[in-house]
């Protein structure tokens, strides 16, 4: 299934984040539709949106010592490799070594599961069948080409869809051929799965949902990559560029149960 914004298939089979074909959710459920009161502070947020050549490639700023991606902007961002999606971590540095270690999602175009699956992870305690979560959504998304076994990506919609509707399925010890046979007989619970999500519409919503000095200091939010030990645990993206993300049809998914 081509990606749109190239009109091709990634080459990079990672990067399997697709863009629904109707905005409905982010016009329908926003999350500044809810009170100020009301919205969810101090929690991750999950974002599905275009990967630059930019991020492949994490420095280490001297200054801060944290890792950034596009640090020189949006006027460096190179070309559109894909869609990814990832978690942003919230304040308080929720995310564990094991989950870094335990989240990665190999050459597969996995990445709406897994992302999803650490946002989950952080709220709970606990990891997930992140591969489930994937071919569920598959299942739920608008398009015939994506089937369980497949490589191909979904949505973020689809995926939090899931979530809300059969909830997830905690990791156990045993699932560790995760075939996608055998994870069509995983049990999801809905009780680890999340009741109501909205849409954030800006960098400052991301911000204050996040709740996270370290990444109001730095101007820049915290991704929590998928791809293992190659990647940096935490490598912080530029809000300049979050923002134009965000305008090019990205998907940025808060869960407001929690």
């Amino acid at each position: 299934m081509r990606y749109r914004p190239l009109g091709t298939d990634p080459a990079d089979p990672r990067l399997g984040r697709f863009i629904p074909d109707d905005w409905r959710h982010v016009e329908k459920y926003p999350l500044t539709a809810l009170p100020e009161g009301k919205r969810p502070t101090r929690k991750p947020v999950v974002i599905g949106v275009n990967w630059y050549s930019a991020f492949d490639e994490p420095e280490k700023d001297a200054r801060s010592g944290e890792f950034f991606v596009a640090k020189d902007g949006v006027k460096a961002l190179g070309r559109i490799r894909g869609g990814h999606c990832v978690c942003l971590e919230p304040g308080g540095t929720p995310d564990t070594d094991a989950w870094y270690a335990f989240y990665d999602q190999g050459k597969e175009g996995a990445c709406v599961g897994f992302g999803w699956s650490r946002c989950m992870s952080i709220f709970n305690g606990r990891e997930y069948a992140a591969r489930w979560l994937w071919d569920a959504a598959k299942k739920r998304d608008e398009w015939d080409e994506t089937n369980p076994g497949d490589d191909n990506g979904t949505s973020v919609r689809a995926a939090a869809q899931v979530l809300k509707e059969l909830g997830d399925v905690a990791w156990d010890p045993s699932y560790a051929a995760d075939d996608w046979r055998a994870r069509e007989a995983y049990k999801p619970d809905l009780d680890e799965g999340i009741k109501a999500f909205r849409w954030a519409k800006s960098v400052d919503d991301v911000h204050a949902v996040l709740d996270n000095p370290r990444a109001d200091k730095l101007g820049a939010v915290p991704l929590l990559n998928s791809w293992g030990p190659g990647y940096p645990h935490r490598t912080y993206l530029p809000d300049k560029v979050l923002a134009k993300l965000i305008g090019e049809e990205g998907e940025i998914a808060v869960p407001t149960d929690r």
